[in-house]
């Protein structure tokens, strides 16, 4: 009789069987992937492990073990429709890179199935490729398995395999898989009914790929020198085997989730077709949600994140359809931890967070939902007035895109008046848009990352890293390259890159900024302007020959330019400080999702859902400050990651973490897991400072701080901008606020008194056009004001103009002294020969000045204000001979 194990039973067997088998077992990596612009999160077992296939980087063992947490959603629309799709799944894999092969592969798959597991022999059913007669042989002679029961897959007519494994150029090969018959009962009814069947009876519970060819891409295939094996076992559909149970949803970490939800909704699971399907979709995607915001991914409207906000929204939506009231995902996400944090102890690590999240986008989400039901409202009464039944694919795709209002809502709500989608026009939208993500995709190579010189260096060259505890040293030169080719020389001026077996330069990594420098040797100089990491454990220089000429296996002398390097150490250590101060003020769901220090500044991004408060800044500037103020002594340790863990190293949200990790730890105050140059004590820091705090996306903050001589600069400018603002108010600056209190006084006081005038200025208008003269069939005002300069002078002007109509406006006002004259004409009195500039030249002498302008407006000015009345009376005569009959 089988054990029936459950799921993180079967994960810890699975991996302790490979431990013995001489298999380095590696963590599940990040969902998110690391230099893998190919995928937007990591869709199988063997993704994370590319680069040891190719061979580009050098395999930590030649013997890997894993358990991989992945996420697919090319098939989400089936999600809850079947009870087989899911999102997100465990896939166990054993991995051998040029070590063993097909021998080893097929008798340990079939050890751990029937030894470890207790699976019935007779029940198990190998598959070959159909060509694959050595496979056939092992699975024969090694293991025993009668030739009739091993089924052997054939190319279609295309010229396509399921069981021969290839993804366009690159290492491929056949497969041999594993079936479980499931028993009668699972089957289609079909006397045809056998392996590889469609219905449920026989299912793949086993698969091992053996990468033995390298493939053109065009159908042409060469034995590899290194062949590998990249074996995937489902971990979900093996436990449906194991706990004999009928479903992936039945299993036990799933069937707690299912439970969970229907002790939510007070509905029970197998009753109603409609219901199961909401609650078996929940299921799936509140796995995804949580293992997604774990590694880091937040709800966003573009790529992951975009993804992760889809899964989120369709649970909350399928909660609805359950009858469930308010939010209820952060509730569930408690279970799905419950569930995986003992192979996923990083659940656990951030669920305050993970919660908070689920809190504010279902919230976020009940809001869309009601704005997408007042837009579907109005789409209805729009298709009602013209007749229609159907609703346009652009616009049902435009609620579903713009407001994430999910299409199954908008087809059941229309369907609910007899109305439609156009299902077509949606699909046509929807696949417009994933054309155009694809196309603003940058293209990649099959590693995934931009093809550069640098992969083509050879894979064992290494660089050793000496730079925590020094920042000159001794050592060789092993490659040199240009941006284009690996050389064995740069001259004088020319630009490029050495590869040297040890350095002190620390390169560009978890957010801190790269050393600059020099290198010498006995002919040359170059010039560090960045240091790089380069896959395979390889540190570039990259910069320019200042001198001489370099060449490789010489040696040379690296030199870290110091002061750079002591003041990025500083900011990196207050980052450290700022962190735990964040979180004792905010709270522990502050996490960091991004860094960037260099030797001005440091900038730390973090997860908190508000602005901060003035209070909340002061507070946490005091905290650091009392840190440094304190002087603790900063310790680092290498230690196993599990140890790490235990004593309560802060990890970063989706980093790649080996299974030795370096703890950063600062007195009893901070302790996290951090690869980065620090100083020796927190002294050393002097001050700290926060410059400004903003949101960069929801959910997630920045600040930007200065520490030592940044915060002393800040404050000398700050003195300076003091001092001379002081002087330009003509007084002290420790007077300086009550200055601007009193101006700011003076200035309220003019802008009452502006408001005042123009108000008298509209009273005066208003009367002034009132005292109109006809002269010729055109109106004319001729008026003197008091106290009103230039500028009030053409706005008084202005307002009587709209008031006037057609004719002649001349104004005339004094101040301080002086004379100020303006003349308007209108369209219709200068075609009678009115003309503003001739008028006022003739009238400008008689104040003692002179002016002039345009056909329609003209001004000018006079020191003679007893010649105002004489001036004003000749304005009448010169407009009376200008305007003709």
């Amino acid at each position: 009789m089988v054990t029936k194990y459950k799921v993180n039973e079967l994960r810890r067997l699975f991996l302790e069987f490979f431990e013995s088998k001489d298999h380095l077992r590696l963590r599940s990596f990040s969902l998110v992937p690391h230099n893998d612009k190919s995928l937007l999160l990591i869709n199988a077992g063997m993704a994370p492990l590319k680069p040891y296939f190719t061979g580009q980087q050098v395999p930590p063992a030649k013997r890997v073990c894993t358990c991989q947490k992945c996420v697919r959603t090319s098939d989400i629309e089936n999600v809850g429709k079947t009870a087989r799709h899911l999102t997100f799944f465990e896939m166990l894999g054993n991995f051998s890179f040029g070590d063993y092969f097909k021998k080893e592969a097929i008798a340990w798959s079939w050890e751990f199935l029937t030894q470890i597991i207790g699976l019935d022999k007779e029940r198990l059913y190998p598959s070959i490729y159909f060509e694959d007669d050595e496979a056939f042989q092992i699975w024969t002679d090694d293991i025993g398995i009668a030739p009739e029961k091993i089924t052997r897959f054939y190319r279609d007519e295309n010229g396509k395999s399921d069981n021969f494994w290839e993804h366009g150029a690159g290492p491929c090969g056949p497969c041999s898989e594993i079936y479980y018959d499931r028993g009668e009962k699972y089957g289609c009814g079909s006397k045809d009914c056998k392996v590889g069947c469609e219905c449920d009876r026989y299912m793949e519970v086993w698969n091992n790929v053996f990468t033995q060819f390298e493939s053109d891409g065009k159908g042409n295939y060469t034995l590899l020198e290194q062949k590998n094996i990249d074996t995937g076992m489902g971990l979900e559909r093996l436990a449906i085997v194991v706990q004999e149970v009928d479903t992936i949803f039945d299993i036990d970490t799933m069937c707690a989730i299912r439970d969970k939800i229907c002790e939510i909704a007070e509905i029970s699971y197998g009753e109603n077709g409609r219901s199961d399907e909401s609650i078996r979709l929940i299921t799936d995607h509140i796995r995804s949600s949580t293992f997604l915001i774990a590694d880091g991914v937040m709800p966003s409207n573009e790529g992951r994140g975009y993804v992760l906000r889809r899964l989120i929204r369709r649970a909350a939506r399928h909660g609805r359809l359950l009858g469930i009231k308010g939010d209820f995902l952060a509730k569930l996400c408690q279970t799905v931890i419950d569930q995986s944090k003992d192979g996923y102890p990083e659940l656990e690590e951030k669920k305050d967070f993970i919660i908070k999240v689920f809190f504010q986008e279902e919230d976020k989400f009940n809001k869309t939902i009601d704005q997408g039901l007042m837009i579907l409202g109005q789409l209805q009464e729009e298709m009602g007035s013209k007749g229609e039944r159907i609703l346009s694919g652009e616009a049902t795709f435009k609620l579903y895109d713009t407001y994430g209002f999910p299409i199954d809502l908008t087809r059941e709500i229309l369907e609910e008046t007899g109305c439609s989608v156009d299902e077509e026009g949606f699909r046509i939208a929807m696949n417009e848009q994933k054309r155009m993500a694809k196309a603003a995709r940058k293209q990649s190579n099959y590693m995934g990352t931009d093809t550069t010189i640098y992969e083509s260096l050879p894979v064992d060259l290494k660089t050793e890293f000496v730079g925590y505890g020094q920042l000159e040293a001794d050592s060789i030169i092993l490659a040199l390259t240009t941006e284009s080719s690996i050389v064995e020389k740069l001259k004088e001026g020319e630009k490029g890159t050495i590869i040297t077996e040890i350095t002190p330069f620390y390169a560009t990594s978890g957010g801190q900024n790269a050393d600059f420098g020099l290198i010498k040797t006995e002919s040359g100089e170059f010039e560090v302007h960045d240091t790089r990491k380069i896959a395979g454990n390889k540190i570039g220089h990259v910069g320019e020959v200042i001198d001489g000429f370099i060449s490789t296996k010489e040696p040379c002398y690296l030199l870290v330019e110091k002061e750079n390097r002591r003041d990025i150490q500083k900011n990196h250590s207050a980052t450290h400080l700022l962190q735990k101060a964040l979180r004792m003020v905010l709270g522990n769901h502050v996490e960091q999702s991004g860094s960037d220090v260099n030797a001005e500044r440091l900038r730390f991004d973090f997860t908190h859902f508000a602005p901060l408060t003035d209070e909340e800044i002061r507070i946490i500037e005091q905290i650091v400050n009392q840190s440094i103020e304190d002087g603790m002594d900063v310790k680092t340790e290498n230690m196993p990651i599990d140890e790490a863990r235990k004593i309560g190293a802060m990890a970063l949200f989706g980093e790649k973490y080996g299974d030795e990790v370096r703890v950063v730890q600062m007195g009893d105050f901070s302790l996290e897991l951090c690869g980065g140059t620090h100083v020796k004590n927190t002294a050393e820091i002097r001050a700290f400072k926060i410059i400004s705090e903003s949101g960069i996306a929801a959910g997630v903050r920045r600040i930007e701080a200065l520490t030592s001589r940044g915060v002393f600069e800040y404050y000398e400018n700050l003195e300076e901008i003091t001092l001379n603002t002081a002087k330009s108010l003509k007084t002290s600056p420790n007077q300086i606020q009550e200055k601007v209190e009193h101006l700011l006084g003076e200035q309220k006081n003019m802008s009452r008194l502006v408001d005042e005038m123009k108000q008298k200025a509209a009273r005066e208008s208003v009367s002034l056009v009132e005292q109109k003269i006809d002269i010729k069939g055109l109106s004319m005002i001729i008026a003197q004001v008091v106290d009103v300069d230039m500028n009030a002078l053409r706005d008084l002007g202005d307002g009587m103009k709209d008031k006037l109509g057609e004719g002649i406006i001349v104004l005339a006002s004094q101040l301080d002294g002086k004379v100020n004259l303006v003349a308007m004409v209108t369209p219709e009195a200068m075609k009678r020969g009115g003309h503003a500039g001739n008028l006022i030249k003739g009238i400008a002498g008689k104040v003692g000045g002179g002016g002039g302008g345009k056909p329609n407006i003209a001004q000018a000015g006079g020191k003679n204000p007893q010649g105002i009345k004489e001036a004003l009376e000749e304005a009448l005569e010169i407009a009376k001979s200008q305007i003709a009959d």
